[in-house]
């Protein structure tokens, strides 16, 4: 019985929010997409319950937009929002490198270290997911190290909305090399316990970003307003949770085309 351990617990409305909010940052789910509650917790294998929760926080986020009686759908990419929410999380970072840096210990510098490096070999592979993952793992060792709750808490409140932008970003291998370097200097002025070192590059790193939100971005298609309801037989764009096999069809007899199941 020994090998029996607590298995982690974890709410089923922060399992929805975190499927639906990385298929928006990654564009499974695109712009201007509706999403029905229905539909996405069919596709997670869920009740509505938490799915609406889920929705309900990310429209908290600015990812999702709802109007009541019409539809709930994934916002634009609006510059002007990305660059303030950037903002925001630039000033929480500052903040929390200029508290972290005098307590760091060595094996924080070694975690900071290690992710870089995941960073720069995702990166080079094109492997966009783990190169953010790389990327949050190092600064999440100074958001910690700081013991400031309302700046881990910001940081993951305007996150999301900067990580649609940097999914574009980190996919070419030149903006990327350019941010290991950064990370590269920010490591180093905090192995040396430069505070304010540490700072001014983190300051640089988080600025990057917010320019990036006033470079021209691809054009995006244009919404179609819905009139109360999509048209029958209308879906949204197909997205499926990762590892999740497709739907099987129902046999004959199954409900009409466009027809909702009953509340």
């Amino acid at each position: 019985m020994e090998t029996l351990r607590p298995v982690r617990r974890t709410l089923l409305r922060d399992t929805a929010y975190e499927a639906i909010r990385d298929a928006i940052v990654r564009g499974d789910i695109p712009p201007g997409a509706p999403v029905r509650d229905a539909d996405l917790a069919d596709r997670l294998g869920l009740s509505r319950a938490p799915v609406r929760d889920a929705l309900s926080r990310l429209a908290g986020e600015g990812l999702v937009e709802s109007k009541p009686q019409s539809y709930t759908r994934v916002t634009r990419l609006v510059p002007g929002d990305v660059r303030d929410a950037a903002a925001v999380v630039r000033a929480m970072q500052e903040l929390a490198a200029r508290t972290a840096v005098p307590h760091l210990t060595d094996a924080d510098i070694t975690v900071m270290r290690a992710a870089n490096e995941r960073f720069r070999k995702a990166t080079g592979r094109g492997d966009v997911a783990e190169a953010l993952r790389a990327d949050d793992r190092l600064h999440d060792v100074l958001v910690a190290a700081c013991g400031n709750g309302a700046v881990a808490a910001t940081v993951e409140r305007y996150t999301p909305l900067i990580r649609r932008l940097e999914w574009r970003q980190f996919g070419t291998a030149g903006s990327a090399h350019g941010s290991a370097e950064l990370h590269e200097r920010l490591i180093e002025a905090c192995a040396a316990r430069d505070a304010e070192a540490a700072v001014g590059i983190t300051a640089e790193i988080w600025r990057a970003l917010e320019e990036l939100a006033d470079e021209p971005a691809e054009q995006e298609p244009a919404e179609q307003e819905p009139a109360g309801q999509e048209p029958a037989g209308q879906e949204p764009a197909e997205w499926k949770p990762a590892g999740q096999k497709p739907a099987e069809q129902k046999p004959a007899g199954q409900e009409p085309a466009g027809q909702e199941p009953a509340e």
